[in-house]
């Protein structure tokens, strides 16, 4: 299967064929409400041109993508394959094309956008993304300092705080490298004497 992967950042880069310009960008994203967003903005930018093709990889895994009136299956699903040949997640790529006047054929479509969509992930560049895993907490007052030291000690992230709910107990919800999950939780049954929950969110 590979190394799950990441952009390192923005790219983009540029294709051309008979006259036809195809134009490839690389968004990270973190979710479709931020994918969307980037295509928006895209549109905005060239808003002259005949297509914007796209093709998304959201962190969960979930994959779309759309020919934008380009003859079905030769532009979104060939840049999808890009993203998923080279194991990305969290990623958009938008290519956008002015045509030149001269028909490609669905051979030289396929080609231009996977070309266009290649150049704009070379150009971003990308790395190792370890999968990460959310834990729910639920401990007694006089432990969160400790939970709250445990999650800065496994380089977590606090996602969610629920303070409220219950009178005597905290929920807190951790984000964290996936195979840091065992040893996170022996930690925080220890620092509580067993008194903490820790459980899949």
């Amino acid at each position: 299967m590979g190394e799950r992967m990441k952009l390192s950042g923005y790219g983009a880069g540029e294709y051309e064929e008979k006259r036809s310009r195809f134009i490839g960008e690389m968004f990270p994203v973190s979710d479709e409400t931020q994918a969307r967003e980037h295509l928006t903005q895209v549109k905005k930018k060239y808003p002259d041109a005949r297509h914007h093709c796209w093709a998304w990889v959201l962190p969960d895994g979930s994959t779309r993508w759309s020919d934008d009136g380009e003859p079905g299956g030769t532009a979104g699903g060939p840049m999808a394959a890009v993203l998923k040949g080279a194991n990305l997640y969290g990623a958009l790529c938008v290519v956008t094309r002015y045509f030149g006047g001269t028909l490609l054929g669905s051979g030289g479509l396929v080609r231009a956008y996977s070309k266009a969509a290649s150049l704009a992930l070379a150009d971003a560049g990308t790395e190792p993304d370890p999968e990460k895993a959310a834990l729910c907490v639920s401990c007694p007052w006089d432990s969160v300092d400790r939970l709250h030291r445990l999650i800065r000690e496994f380089d977590g992230a606090l996602l969610d705080s629920d303070y409220a709910s219950d009178p005597e107990r905290a929920r807190l919800t951790v984000q964290l490298l996936a195979d840091q999950t065992d040893a996170f939780t022996r930690r925080v049954t220890d620092a509580t004497n067993g008194r903490a929950a820790v459980t899949r969110s």
